[in-house]
């Protein structure tokens, strides 16, 4: 059996003979994934958004999206000379999240896709850390929950007022913090 709908190309199901034979094969048509893959933001997601809301009502001042720093940060904390960066799971390979998934289809696109933006993080990191910011990156699947989110502000802040060098949070969510050395 095979289902059509408008603007769709046909959708496949185990036993029909007309399956795809092509792993390139795309269930939308390109204007459909075109429209598709321009709604992912790249800054103020919702993500970042409970962040920031969060870290405001614990008191922290900041500047979004410093045009004029490595990777252009999406929090920045002159006060605490910190950089935040938020990242979403599945675009910058959170290690061992379960958000952090390879597409099925295009398989070698998606894999130089996502070591180039793993490559680029480094690289940001390393220049922010050079350049003498400190420098914190929260992971979405630490931000999925009210509670989730509120527990990672309070994390970050402690990280501001302790004073370490980086700080990398992810679920799950201990109540300790991992600062690497200066």
């Amino acid at each position: 059996m095979v289902s059509f709908m408008k603007g769709l190309r046909a959708i496949s199901f185990p036993g029909n003979r007309q399956e795809c034979k092509s792993k390139d094969m795309d269930i939308v048509d390109k204007p459909t994934r075109s429209r598709m893959m321009s709604g992912i933001r790249g800054t103020n997601t919702a993500p970042e958004r409970a962040l920031r809301s969060a870290l405001h009502g614990l008191g922290l001042r900041f500047r979004l999206h410093g045009k004029l720093l490595p990777g252009k940060p999406d929090i920045v904390s002159r006060r605490y000379g910190a950089l935040i960066y938020v990242h979403g799971c599945f675009w910058h390979r959170h290690p061992g999240c379960r958000f952090a998934t390879i597409p099925k289809t295009r398989e070698e696109f998606w894999r130089l896709k996502f070591e180039g933006n793993v490559r680029r993080d480094a690289k940001v990191r390393d220049d922010a850390l050079g350049l003498g910011w400190r420098v914190a990156t929260v992971w979405e699947c630490s931000l999925r929950k009210p509670a989730q989110v509120e527990i990672t502000a309070s994390v970050v802040m402690e990280w501001l007022k302790a004073g370490g060098q980086a700080l990398e949070v992810g679920a799950p969510i201990s109540g300790s913090i991992e600062c690497l050395p200066t």
